[in-house]
């Protein structure tokens, strides 16, 4: 049977939505959420990975995207823009910590990290990735490195599996490490950036992972709400088609992320 190939596109808001929409079945994930512990640690992206996974346990109610990140990009008339971070986090709710298919609300990674063994997962998000690499960076604010500096602690002590969802608007064509070295030399303004190793997941995951057809990114970019979305080709057969399609319409209307 020959493979057919069909064009989709994606705005940042859907590709969030497609990515933990796949992560809801990823294999680690539905293992842990059994017998060990996930720490789905606060960003945008992870907002939209913690609504699926705890919708898939029954627990979303109580939960909200608003005001579930720690900092955020935003435009320079932004009245957060100086800092990214709320004036006010008394609201911050905390990372989503599931311990045995619980959801115990209220806590953060820096609560379980040290508990935290082979089995468990870790879900960050990142500000940068490289595809060919496979690898992400990690803005820094923090002068202890801030939730990843704590994570990477049980990932590389413990073998504590790393998942980092990753919408491809966040695309660097730059070598990661080079990246870090040069904002991170002495002198530079601005954050840090950590390079991480880990299980990259953006829409191309999402969607092969879901339809088992090949997925490449082909272009880029819109207007009046589309800006940053990208476009997919999508290779396969008529059925893998077929899913992939529906998949997309089902998160096509996702609408942005407001604080």
């Amino acid at each position: 049977m020959n493979a057919l190939t069909r064009q989709y596109l994606l705005t940042p808001a859907a590709g969030k939505r497609l990515i933990a929409r796949s992560l809801r079945t990823h294999p680690a994930l539905k293992n842990a959420l059994t017998s060990g512990t996930i720490a789905i640690i606060a960003g945008t992206t992870n907002g939209y990975v913690a609504e699926e996974v705890l919708s898939s346990i029954n627990q979303a109610d109580g939960f909200t995207r608003n005001c579930f990140f720690r900092g955020v990009t935003l435009p320079p008339s932004h009245r957060l823009s100086a800092t990214g971070r709320l004036p006010d986090e008394s609201s911050f709710p905390g990372d989503v910590i599931i311990r045995k298919g619980q959801w115990q609300c209220g806590k953060t990674i820096f609560d379980v990290v040290d508990d935290l063994n082979e089995g468990d997962v870790i879900v960050k998000g990142a500000n940068a990735v490289n595809i060919g690499q496979q690898k992400a960076g990690i803005y820094i604010g923090h002068p202890k490195a801030g939730t990843i500096g704590a994570a990477l602690q049980a990932v590389v002590g413990r073998r504590v599996r790393l998942i980092i969802p990753v919408g491809l608007e966040k695309r660097v064509t730059e070598d990661i490490d080079y990246l870090s070295n040069l904002l991170n030399t002495p002198g530079t303004q601005g954050p840090r950036l950590l390079p991480v190793n880990g299980e990259i997941i953006t829409e191309l995951y999402a969607l092969e992972s879901q339809t088992g057809a090949q997925t490449e990114l082909v272009a880029a970019g819109g207007i009046a709400g589309a800006e940053g979305a990208v476009w997919l080709a999508v290779t396969g057969s008529d059925e893998q088609l077929q899913v992939a399609g529906a998949l997309i319409a089902s998160v096509s209307d996702e609408a942005p992320f407001t604080l």
